[in-house]
């Protein structure tokens, strides 16, 4: 159904009453297959796959606030599958496969921009060891190309290429096939997927324990009640630890902050997304204008949603290298996630040392990039107990 302007004002003013809800909000059954703790990106993935891909549909996704309220909507929203191991480059290349048929499949445009991702090199050093890493890519079946210093400034023109640049630009690498996504629509594209196909999303619904006897997990309490599982799969980013305490062991990992930033918006100027190696910040444009930037996790662990001064001075100073056209601009809004990082910054899909207990943590920074294979991989550990 279409709405002219004033329609859509009515309808904001009566509480939107007239609008069907994407997804319905039912009250949580006693007892289910299976049972999701996050309602993010990788659980609405992993309940959506369970149900298409093997049938499994008296599945509950719990979520204490809203999808996508952690993560999931608390990121700078690039794809890519630029990876040098072998593992990396496959599960994060899968990721992207099904991104790039997500829209389709779940007719619902999640906005998929495959606008490019440019990594900069900084030093002779830096563009030998992009060689490497262009090969290895190419080897493991990921779409590179190493570049030169004229051809990144063809790609980027704004970039900082003068005489005295702090960190001078000899070439870079570009995986065409990269850019962004708009997060919102992923989480609410894959929740009225899984929706249609029976799975309950049950939002404010925040696990306080879980019920054990022997080695087993029998299922969940909530604040809106016990719910008994056959099956349960952990999805929730940063506070994967915390619910593994609950369950009484301990995982090897720590979660920190990730900040994030976006200016005004301006007029279109940066049409790929470019990171820099020398200073970790990477910045695309987004659709309405906004540059929207980051860089590397803050140094200690933390469970605050918000950023400090001197990581986002950092931040604003590597982006300004880059860009000194945008020294300008003003600042509008910045945020953090959290993440949940492995010592190897690979990831754990996997059986937890609870019988009946599965894990999806440990993506660090890539957990946005991952969001469909992850709930693929999770889907199909939960449905057959096997990898």
């Amino acid at each position: 159904m279409r709405y002219s302007f004033l329609q859509l004002v009515k309808e904001g003013l009566r509480g939107q009453s007239g609008w069907t809800p994407v997804w319905r909000s039912p009250e949580p059954q006693r007892s289910y297959d299976v049972v999701i703790v996050g309602g993010g990106g990788h659980g609405l993935a992993a309940a959506y796959y369970l149900a298409r891909e093997h049938g499994v549909r008296r599945v509950a996704v719990l979520e204490r606030g809203w999808l996508g309220s952690g993560n999931t909507g608390r990121n700078t929203t690039v794809v890519r599958s630029n990876y040098f191991f072998p593992e990396s480059a496959r599960i994060y290349d899968f990721a992207l496969r099904l991104y790039e048929e997500l829209g389709r499949e779940l007719n619902f445009n999640i906005m998929l921009s495959q606008r490019g991702m440019l990594m900069l090199a900084h030093t002779e050093h830096d563009l030998e060891l992009m060689a490497r890493s262009v090969n290895a890519m190419r080897v493991n079946g990921i779409d590179v190309e190493l570049l030169d210093a004229r051809q990144v400034r063809a790609e980027v023109p704004l970039l900082n290429f003068s005489a005295d640049a702090r960190y001078p630009i000899h070439g870079g690498f570009m995986q065409r096939r990269g850019g962004t996504a708009r997060h919102d629509a992923v989480a609410w594209g894959y929740a009225r997927g899984a929706d249609a196909l029976g799975v309950d999303l049950i939002q404010n619904c925040e696990v306080t324990g879980f019920h054990i006897e022997g080695d087993r997990v029998l299922g969940v309490t909530t604040n809106r009640g016990a719910i008994a599982a056959g099956a349960i799969g952990l999805t929730a980013a940063g506070h994967s630890g915390v619910l593994a305490a609950m369950a009484g062991f301990r995982l090897p990992i720590q979660s920190y902050a990730l900040q994030a930033m976006v200016s005004e918006p301006i007029k279109p100027a940066l049409h790929t997304v470019v990171l820099s190696t020398a200073t970790g910040t990477y910045v695309s444009q987004s659709d309405k204008g906004e540059l929207v930037f980051g860089a590397g996790i803050d140094l200690y662990p933390s469970y605050a949603q918000r950023g400090n001064l001197p990581v986002g001075e950092a931040v604003i100073a590597g982006l300004l290298e880059m860009f000194p056209s945008f020294r300008r601009l003003k600042l509008m809004r910045q945020w953090a996630g959290i993440v949940d990082v492995c010592w190897d910054y690979s990831p754990i899909i996997g059986p937890a040392p609870v019988q009946g207990l599965y894990l999806n943590c440990g993506w660090g920074t890539g957990g946005f990039k991952t969001i469909p294979a992850g709930g693929w991989a999770l889907a199909h550990l939960l449905a057959t107990g096997r990898h």
